[in-house]
């Protein structure tokens, strides 16, 4: 083996990479110690040991936070055939009598069908084979007590049934336009610019998250009843419309409108039925689906949101 090879070899470990996943994930070296429940002085010093060991930086700071250098982006894919792979081997020493199955119904919000969370659901079924999942994508409020659904993502402020679950994270809105529309955006709080309506009554100009946004000056002109052609038609550059980030971010014909900043914005919460918290095959689904949201915590509640305008 030659000494560069050998180099290589002893440069990574399965710690290391733990760590360098955490904080690729989570863009800060604070978030990335709390995600894999570590302690942030040693995460620190794990992290810049390993880039003494290979000769390079993995992130640069940014205003963002922290940020993959090329390296570090080259380096990411590997890590995560690596992470997955670790996941396997230990699924597999467990046993396949120890393996859950049959079917998790989940109900979620039409919404979520365009985020990286349908990514997470095919790794669970990659990851649990022998689990079904039954997905009803719904704007109505499921009835988890009347097992209308084992499990439910919802988009809110606050849930109050009497229900096992948590709320996983905070969620980042924003104005969302085409670039063709973005350029006759100026900094004048809006005005000329259009806003594609939600619900809004006819003949209404505007409406209180327009005038608490950061274009006031804005009107409503349009209306849609349903959120994938809100998405199309701002798209298309009818006008902007309000999005979660995690949202219109992945959205190849949207982008974020020009002056302003992220407004907080609904919770993602992460529900089932007391009586079903014990059901191995749910347990799974929830703990599998909760920790992949919450590593990618800034994917949601991105850099810089504010709670209101001042």
């Amino acid at each position: 083996m030659s000494a560069q090879a050998d180099s290589v070899s002893h440069g990574f470990n399965w710690d290391d990479l733990k760590v360098f996943l955490a904080v690729a994930r989570t863009g800060t070296l604070r978030g990335g110690a709390q995600s894999i429940k570590a302690n942030h002085t040693t995460l620190t010093r794990k992290l810049s040991q390993l880039e003494e060991r290979i000769g390079t930086r993995l992130f640069d700071r940014s205003n963002q936070g922290l940020v993959l250098t090329q390296t570090g982006e080259d380096l990411l894919p590997h890590a995560m055939r690596v992470e997955e792979e670790m996941l396997m081997a230990a699924r597999a020493i467990a046993g396949r009598d120890a393996q859950p199955s049959g079917t998790v119904y989940l109900t979620l919000p039409h919404g979520l069908a365009m985020t990286s969370i349908m990514d997470d659901l095919t790794a669970f079924t990659r990851a649990y084979p022998d689990i079904s999942l039954n997905l009803n994508f719904t704007n109505d409020v499921a009835d988890l007590t009347r097992r209308e659904a084992d499990v439910s993502l919802r988009v809110a402020f606050n849930v109050s049934e009497d229900l096992v679950g948590k709320k996983l994270i905070q969620m980042s809105q924003a104005a969302y336009c085409s670039r063709q529309y973005a350029e006759q955006i100026k900094d004048n709080q809006g005005e000329g610019l259009h806003f594609i309506g939600w619900h809004e009554a006819e003949g209404e100009l505007t409406a209180p998250w327009l005038r608490e946004s950061f274009y006031p000056r804005a009107t409503l002109k349009h209306r849609v009843s349903e959120l994938v052609p809100l998405i199309t038609l701002a798209a298309s550059g009818m006008g902007m419309a309000y999005l979660s980030c995690n949202l219109g971010d992945r959205h190849p014909g949207l982008i974020r409108a020009p002056f302003q900043k992220p407004l907080a914005y609904r919770s993602l919460w992460l529900l089932l039925h007391r009586d079903l918290r014990s059901t191995a095959r749910i347990r799974m689904f929830v703990e599998f689906l909760g920790d992949r949201i919450r590593e990618r915590r800034n994917e949601f509640w991105v850099a810089g949101t504010v709670e209101q305008v001042a």
